[in-house]
């Protein structure tokens, strides 16, 4: 018997969905957050645990054979006796790229058509002159500009593939570099993708008017666009950052805002979430935050049931699990 047991409130429907893979599976649902709230017995015997941060500590859950995170970054896990384990962890990495996606396309619109003036207009009842509309409210051109995506996996190239038919240049960086062949859509005539490794991020944040970061949080990327990295980005650049608060040094990115080198910024994600109301970054004009909601999915529950469900299948039938993660790369 394999004993799965789920620590977020999934309906009893979902249970029994998952359950449905084998006779051999049984399912058991128990609320929490911290593993130190779930019965110890009911650890001992777990063999698969669905969590998102009730992480066992070690010699708490001997028959723990999986662990199947709600999450698509795996960086909350860093530092526990389960990372330290080696005991195989997957995420629903797969699940938001696209939500998340049209959340930049929507911060670029937004940006590039002066959304956050026209809104204030609209609550001070004002109509402005032609003047001032002409002046102040001509919208930016996409077709022409660059976007720079640090980060081109999943996402960063459903990010890639809305903005090229925009008419926008994109720049994608990965780890692994470039892969030949990569294009924007499966037609023959397709543009390719401009791809580059870690060592062509200085360009890629001197040639793009909008930089998207996309990128897990990592040892490797942690404060990914420091003080020095800044200091290449193009002036009056817009910064998007829909990945981890920590791929920024946030103290640099705020003297960069103050003295104009990047221009907007538009955050998903900070180092410390709920963003205090004392951050520095409630009060700037040219700063547009976001709750860390750029990654909800509809139909998120029927998205991760399929997903933890093919896992599971996997694990019975002694095949290789989905969206493994790679404790030495982090992710």
């Amino acid at each position: 018997m394999i004993n799965v047991l789920v620590t977020l409130d999934f309906d009893d429907a979902w249970l029994a969905s998952v359950a449905s893979v084998s006779a051999d599976v049984q399912v058991r649902r128990y609320s929490a957050k911290d593993a130190g709230e779930i019965p110890a017995g009911m650890l001992a015997e777990t063999d698969v645990l669905y969590t998102n941060t009730a992480f066992p500590a070690a010699g708490a859950a001997p028959r723990l054979r999986w662990v199947q995170l709600d999450t698509s970054g795996c960086d909350h896990l860093k530092g526990t006796d389960l990372w330290a384990s080696d005991v195989p962890v997957t995420t629903i990495g797969g699940v938001s790229p696209k939500p998340l996606a049209e959340w930049v396309l929507m911060m670029i619109l937004a940006h590039a058509h002066h959304l956050p003036h026209l809104i204030d207009l609209h609550g001070r009842r004002h109509w402005p002159d032609l003047d001032y509309r002409w002046n102040r409210l001509m919208p930016r051109m996409l077709p022409g500009s660059t976007v720079g995506i640090v980060g081109y996996g999943r996402i960063g190239q459903e990010i890639g593939r809305l903005a090229h038919a925009f008419g926008m240049n994109v720049i994608g960086m990965r780890r692994g570099g470039v892969r030949t062949g990569e294009r924007f859509s499966e037609a023959d005539d397709a543009t390719p993708a401009t791809v580059v490794g870690p060592d062509g991020l200085h360009d890629l944040l001197a040639r793009s008017d909008y930089v998207v970061l996309t990128v897990p949080h990592t040892d490797e990327t942690h404060h990914l666009l420091d003080a020095a990295a800044f200091g290449h980005v193009k002036p009056g650049a817009v910064v998007i950052n829909g990945a981890r608060g920590g791929v920024v040094d946030e103290d640099a990115l705020l003297a960069a805002l103050r003295n104009g080198q990047v221009g907007h910024l538009i955050s998903d994600v900070f180092a410390q979430e709920p963003l205090p109301e004392s951050s520095p970054f409630w009060s700037e004009s040219n700063v547009l935050i976001t709750p860390h909601v750029a990654g909800f999915a509809p139909g998120y529950h029927d998205h991760v049931r399929v997903l933890f469900t093919e896992n599971l299948r996997r694990l019975v039938e002694g095949r290789p699990l989905l969206n493994l993660v790679d404790r030495k790369a982090g992710y």
